[in-house]
């Protein structure tokens, strides 16, 4: 059997558009002389829909789409294509997340997915009724077992106490005899997963003794990445063939010899970089914008973001802004200029400091008629840094740009950033990067270009906010292995403060630290989207009440 691996960067309900997608890839595929056509899960919506799924006009112009697509699609090639399947239902829930056979011109059938995901950024069960088991289809003299997504990843090693779900789809349809396991998925990228998913799927694949073929959506959709790095594994768990990672890719692949394989070798940093190239790009032109816009301060967060921005845009449609006060260090306007020089991108200083002195002028009377500062007062400190965000929205306003924020994820776990201020914005770039993540993600920026793209400077001068006299990160918070070691244990271990402290962290440390956790809870429920790489990013995964008491 020749097998085309569709990996396709769809655009969420462009019904039109991703079935052209579709139907171009399956006219490659059957002038290759491909047998069976595999897209990836729910290719034809784009993945997730999320409510979209609760209108009607939606579900029905899908099934339309769908309709029209099988009877345009090579009559003699069969299509596996991702759809949302309108069945009796179950328990109230009329939709299944399924896939389509399609094959000489009509939808010849359909495959429920068994095992919904209801957990981290996933929540199917809010939309799907589970399917039932699935027979094995025939195509091109072979049986195929069709699975989607999460049906393959069912943990069939633990006690059967410890498994996620109860029942083992693909261990069903071996034990009915398939010849070849295909698996249409949209499994989002973290950095954990990018090397745990393909241990899994070779493990299945050596399991069952049976060829696994996985297609993966690409592209980002939102705050999900999605990655491709679609795969045929032999059944001896051995790789045959797998398409690139974070780009559309199309092979036409023999089942017993293989074909290309694309290199996934990278590094952590290196994935991370061309994940968030991705989810810029995709973001911002799915959403309609030409260009994006940010401060850039000449330190570490601005200066990576704006050369992600220029790697997933071009430098043309990146502007910088400038914004110095009297607290500006001259370095730091150097920095920022060497940095867009460096990029070919264009940026401009412009002064927030008469504004801020206007603010100084009229509210310091107004705040003083109101009660005296308490230690560690910050107002004036906020009022500069969202004296910056009304220029840069000032400028997103009159030039149609997307305003990218520049904020880390050790930043924003503890709250050391302003609401309205540099946290607003349309895209959070880096804010699941930890400061220490961001220096290397940065490193291999410079290292990949062959030169210092990013300033040596910027790299090994201490963190600063620049918002009073000689104000260095430092003074506010642990230094950031420290911090970022805390927050991973307690934000993606889930570790209790007894726990960290037992690690050898400092007990009073760690207790300030958690709480700066909890008590900013409020600000990042205010934050725009941000791109999703580890594996407890704060978001949608991440779900804490605002307003609680527990402090364990």
């Amino acid at each position: 059997m020749r097998i085309a691996l569709c990996q396709l960067d769809p655009t969420v309900a462009d019904l039109s558009g991703n079935s052209r997608s579709i139907l171009d890839a399956a006219q490659r595929a059957h002038e290759e002389g491909a047998d069976l056509a595999v897209f990836s899960e729910l290719c034809l919506t784009g993945y997730p829909p999320k409510d979209l799924l609760e209108r009607h006009s939606f579900i029905r112009d899908q099934r339309a789409q769908l309709d029209a697509l099988a009877a345009a699609l090579p009559a003699s090639l069969a299509c596996l294509v991702g759809f949302v399947h309108e069945a009796e239902p179950v328990l109230g829930r009329t939709l299944r997340n399924a896939a389509a056979l399609c094959r000489g011109g009509r939808v010849e059938a359909v495959i429920d997915k068994r095992l919904l995901p209801t957990y981290d950024v996933f929540d199917e069960d809010r939309h799907f009724a589970s399917g039932g088991p699935s027979a094995p289809l025939e195509i091109a003299g072979l049986r195929v077992g069709v699975t989607i997504c999460e049906d393959i990843w069912n943990d069939v090693e633990a006690p059967i106490a410890q498994r996620r779900y109860p029942v083992d789809p693909v261990q069903e349809l071996a034990d009915a005899g398939i010849d070849l396991l295909v698996n249409l998925s949209a499994s989002p990228f973290t950095l954990p997963k990018r090397l745990a998913r393909p241990a899994m799927l070779a493990d299945v694949a050596r399991r069952i003794a049976r060829p696994v073929v996985f297609v993966n959506q690409v592209g980002g959709n939102d705050d999900l990445l999605f990655d491709g790095d679609s795969t045929l594994f032999a059944a001896d768990g051995t790789t045959l063939a797998r398409l690139s990672r974070f780009r559309p890719d199309f092979a036409v692949v023999d089942l017993e010899a293989g074909g290309v394989v694309r290199d996934g070798s990278e590094t952590d940093a290196a994935a991370a970089l061309e994940a968030l190239t991705l989810g810029v790009r995709d973001y911002a032109t799915k959403c309609g914008f030409a260009g994006v816009v940010l401060g850039l301060s000449g330190g570490i967060d601005s200066a990576l973001t704006a050369a992600i921005a220029v790697r997933a845009l071009g430098a043309e449609n990146v502007l910088g802004l400038a914004l110095p006060t009297r607290y500006s260090s001259t370095h730091s306007l150097e920095d920022a200029h060497a940095l867009a020089d460096n990029l070919g991108m264009r940026c401009r200083d412009v002064s927030i400091d008469a504004m801020f002195q206007a603010s100084l002028d009229t509210l310091t009377p107004e705040l003083d008629a109101l009660g005296s500062a308490r230690a560690g007062d910050v107002t004036f400190e906020n009022v500069q840094a969202r004296l910056r965000c009304v220029t840069l929205m000032a400028a997103s306003n009159r030039l149609g740009l997307l305003l990218l924020t520049t904020g880390n994820k050790s930043e924003v776990a503890v709250g050391y950033c302003t609401l309205y201020g540099d946290m607003a914005g349309g895209l959070a770039v880096i804010s699941d990067l930890p400061k220490t993540f961001v220096y290397e993600v940065a490193r291999e920026l410079n290292a990949q270009a062959g030169r210092a793209i990013i300033p040596e400077r910027t790299l090994t001068k201490p963190p600063s906010a620049e918002l009073r006299p000689d104000q260095k990160d430092s003074d506010s918070l642990p230094d950031y292995p420290t911090l970022d070691a805390i927050l991973e244990r307690h934000v993606e271990q889930h570790q209790t403060i007894d726990e960290i402290v037992a690690a050898g962290f400092d007990q009073a440390v760690v207790r300030r630290i958690v709480g700066l956790v909890r008590g900013n809870e409020y600000k990042r429920r205010q934050m725009p989207p941000g791109l999703i790489v580890t594996k407890k990013a704060f978001g949608p995964g991440r779900r804490y009440p605002i307003a609680q008491g527990y402090r364990g």
